[in-house]
């Protein structure tokens, strides 16, 4: 029976793990993530794009494990505010603030402002040890509440309101949210394409010469 191909995901998140575990548990493959190995540095990223973190940090796990690796990044763009918190959206209110702090922070900036659109992006990169990288980007329209509405989600999603459904991101099951957000149509376009992708990654994964051991008394392998 041939080994199924291991993808690791650049993350510690099991929440996230399960999810893409699942999106794609009818494809050959053997997810793992950083979890399943030992002590690995942490990735700054400090790229000017949700593409360049993405890809820094599935490259950088590509590139230390020897497996094909998966990393998104992403984040809400305010048009008001010339596009932040965009890369900067998880330490947008500090490294150490929490989910509130950075709605409060952004709510705050966008006072008096009565144009309040919005939305979040998102960046999925798929990178082999060398060589080149997939990526696969999607993005949800909103605009910005005047107040947090909602218990559900995490991040901004109190405050991300998505006129179709009528409901802030925080007061969507999580169903609908998955249905509607940017991190759920890029996983659904990848898993749409993930045939191609395996062939992709069969094709830009180096090849493993195996070789035996050489005697020193003869040249035949011990």
């Amino acid at each position: 029976m041939e080994t199924p191909l291991i993808l690791v995901l650049a993350t510690r998140n099991a929440g996230k793990t399960a999810e893409i575990r699942d999106l794609l548990k009818d494809f050959p493959i053997e997810i793992r993530n950083l979890d399943d190995f030992g002590p690995i540095p942490e990735v700054e990223e400090d790229g000017a794009t949700f593409d360049d973190n993405a890809y820094k940090k599935a490259h950088f796990a590509a590139r230390v494990l020897g497996f094909p690796a998966l990393a998104d990044d992403s984040g809400l763009v305010v048009d008001a505010l010339n596009g932040a918190p965009g890369v900067y959206s998880a330490r947008y209110a500090g490294e150490k603030a929490s989910d509130a702090d950075r709605c409060a922070k952004l709510l705050q900036a966008m006072e008096g402002q009565a144009h309040r659109a919005a939305a979040f992006e998102c960046v999925i990169s798929i990178a082999v040890p060398e060589g080149p990288a997939l990526t696969y980007e999607a993005r949800c329209e909103g605009r910005i509440t005047d107040q947090p509405q909602g218990e559900n989600g995490f991040g901004y999603d109190p405050i991300f309101f998505y006129p179709p459904l009528n409901k802030t991101f925080a007061q969507m099951t999580m169903t609908e949210k998955s249905r509607v957000s940017h991190r759920g149509k890029a996983l659904r376009e990848l898993q749409a394409e993930f045939d191609k992708v395996l062939k992709w990654i069969q094709q830009h994964m180096p090849i493993v010469v195996r070789t035996g051991c050489v005697s020193e008394n003869n040249d035949e392998p011990a």
